[in-house]
């Protein structure tokens, strides 16, 4: 099933505070615009790219992608962009695209 933008503008778009996958964090995200969702820090700021959102969920659903959250952000970062994976595996968590556990798989 492809991203649905108008889900994630609907959830996130006002500002929301993602559950970090592991950690008992947060991860804060601003807003949501037409091309990117950006995410805020104390320490810094950053856009996720929809383009890039949508291609990685893409690959998820055509397995090229681990839907483990620690074997995603290898992925994302090898077959999509090294744009904040870790950031990106935290929203797809909160959004059930990725497994929901807090624990690392290992590739052998």
């Amino acid at each position: 099933m492809p991203l649905d933008w108008n889900t994630v503008v609907a959830k996130y778009g006002q500002g929301f505070k993602v559950p970090t996958v592991a950690g008992g964090k947060f991860l804060q995200i601003s807003s949501v615009d037409a091309l990117a969702i950006h995410i805020e820090t104390p320490l810094w700021q950053a856009r996720l790219h929809r383009a890039n959102l949508e291609k990685g969920v893409d690959l998820i659903e055509a397995g090229t992608i681990s839907r483990d959250p620690g074997l995603f952000v290898e992925d994302y970062m090898l077959y999509v962009a090294n744009e904040r994976a870790t950031s990106v595996a935290h929203i797809l968590r909160d959004l059930g695209i990725l497994d929901a556990t807090e624990t690392f798989s290992i590739r052998c």
